[in-house]
């Protein structure tokens, strides 16, 4: 993901992880040890739609969260060795700079919950559900989920969004 540039359109397959704003306060500022393992992971600020099966959940849909409610944890996500931040809107001013080598921000657009959702193969796991539904942390397989924006990449650069210089 690294080698990702501004504006490049992608999809990730594989484990993804949702978190949003307790599951961030919880990790990185009460101290409490990740419940997965953060190192090379994607990380999708959103909070599920989920349904009770017989066998667990499913995902009904999962749309982003605004990023900036948990920018002020960017340093201490990319430090965990998360190394894709999947959300919506902007990260934070010194996002770039601590991005810069270690990982990139990727855009999901807003108003694809349901497509999204269509995306996650199965859910893998849960973590912190007394946090709530949308704010555990949960752990899912997706194919070819997106598409996804690359909106700040691992040299620093931003997409502008309005096109300019």
């Amino acid at each position: 993901m690294l080698d990702l540039t501004v504006g490049d359109v992608v999809y990730i397959d594989g484990t993804l992880y949702t978190a949003r704003d307790k599951a961030h306060h919880r990790m990185f500022v009460e101290g409490e040890d990740p419940p997965v393992d953060l190192e090379g992971a994607a990380v999708f600020h959103a909070g599920p739609v989920v349904r009770k099966t017989d066998g667990g959940y499913e995902i009904v849909a999962v749309g982003p969260t605004t990023s900036t409610r948990m920018a002020a944890y960017t340093r201490d996500v990319v430090e965990a060795g998360v190394r894709a931040i999947v959300g919506k809107g902007g990260l934070g001013e010194d996002a770039p700079e601590i991005m810069r080598g270690e990982a990139v921000y990727l855009t999901a657009p807003g108003g694809c919950a349901a497509l999204l959702g269509e995306r996650v193969v199965r859910v893998k796991d849960v973590h912190w559900l007394d946090l709530g539904i949308p704010e555990a942390v949960w752990e899912l397989e997706v194919k070819r989920f997106g598409p996804l924006i690359v909106t700040i990449d691992a040299h620093g650069n931003v997409l502008d969004a309005q096109g300019g210089d």
